[in-house]
């Protein structure tokens, strides 16, 4: 389908270029983090083999010093700050007793109010948790469609078809995304974005609304349970996104720290023990002593661009989600009526 019901996925809702939504969100971050390392030695190389005399330089001064003892200084600190933000985030959860019984009181209602629409104990992983919550908005679409099946309002049948099959659809894929998902990982969330709730209440509200005077109480019932089940999906996203947002910060830490020691060895090397004279001959035309300050170069900034890559993902995920409930954020989504016909 063309028009608004297509703005389903989160890609769809923003229009954006493959490339860049796979740099933005999809991308495996240690992966994307090596094709950045990848980029700057080569970039260093070909400036040290074209336009910068390294040997010369270094043999007149001390660039190379000065350059190391600011990663050295640059790598500590970032480090040391990133693992104070993930400290601070995750002090949060060490709340006082009375504060983790009102927490896990809300999460029990929420439950209850989902196992209400479900008939039955809700599944306790988030992946299931999310299948169940789609399938179930899937199964009130189609008691919808046959609740107005025998409506005279020929184009209430129409509207309402074409609305049930996008809900339908919209649920059939996330199900199947979610099947291969395992929570922790960005799979979960990113299904869960792909399921356009926010969009699907307004169409239904805005449907019931267009046609509420040709409505029978028992069609107004199936309306307001498709509502009830759409209703019930945004919460669960957005704690979803929370927790995955503290794992990230803890898969950052982890990983700064990881590459933040051979980083500072690297560098600390090279200030200590890098002696032009010692370094002789010519690699594929380009001399050693390029390659050697280009790899250490690289390897202490490997910490950036992986602070780069996490914070790029958290961030656009913020950015393209900052909306709970019914409210539409994005202009190209917002319209005063839908053309159902288009």
């Amino acid at each position: 389908m063309d028009g608004p019901f297509s703005r389903d996925t989160l890609r769809g809702r923003t229009g954006e270029n493959p490339a860049a939504h796979w740099f933005l969100l999809d991308a495996n971050r240690w992966v994307l983090a090596g094709l950045l390392s990848a980029v700057a030695f080569a970039t260093f190389v070909v400036l040290g083999a074209v336009s910068i005399p390294l040997r010369e330089a270094m043999e007149s001064g001390t660039p190379v010093d000065t350059a190391f003892q600011a990663l050295i200084a640059a790598v500590l600190t970032g480090v040391t700050l990133v693992v104070s933000i993930n400290q601070l985030v995750l002090s949060q959860e060490l709340g006082r007793l009375g504060d983790q019984h009102t927490w896990m009181n809300e999460a029990m209602a929420y439950r209850h109010d989902v196992e209400e629409l479900f008939g039955s104990v809700g599944p306790p992983d988030p992946a299931q948790f999310l299948q169940a919550l789609v399938r179930t908005s899937s199964d009130r679409a189609e008691a919808l469609r046959e609740a107005v099946a025998d409506s005279d309002d020929e184009v209430l049948r129409r509207r309402t078809d074409r609305l049930v099959e996008n809900v339908c659809r919209n649920s059939d894929e996330i199900e199947s995304q979610l099947e291969t998902s395992r929570f922790g990982e960005f799979g979960v969330l990113r299904s869960g974005l792909n399921y356009n709730y926010s969009w699907k209440i307004y169409a239904v509200r805005r449907l019931r609304d267009e046609h509420g005077d040709s409505l029978e109480d028992d069609q107004l019932a199936a309306f307001d349970e498709l509502i009830d089940s759409l209703r019930l999906f945004g919460p669960a996203l957005e704690h979803f996104k929370s927790l995955y947002f503290q794992w990230e910060l803890v898969h950052l830490t982890r990983s700064m720290l990881y590459s933040g020691l051979p980083g500072v060895v690297a560098a600390t090397a090279t200030v200590l023990y890098l002696d032009p004279g010692l370094v002789q001959g010519t690699t594929v035309g380009v001399d050693n002593l390029v390659w050697l300050v280009s790899a250490s170069a690289t390897i202490s900034l490997v910490p950036f661009f992986l602070l780069t890559t996490y914070v790029l993902r958290i961030a656009t995920i913020s950015k393209r989600t900052g909306s709970l409930g019914p409210f539409i954020l994005r202009r190209a989504e917002r319209t005063e009526a839908i053309d159902w016909d288009e």
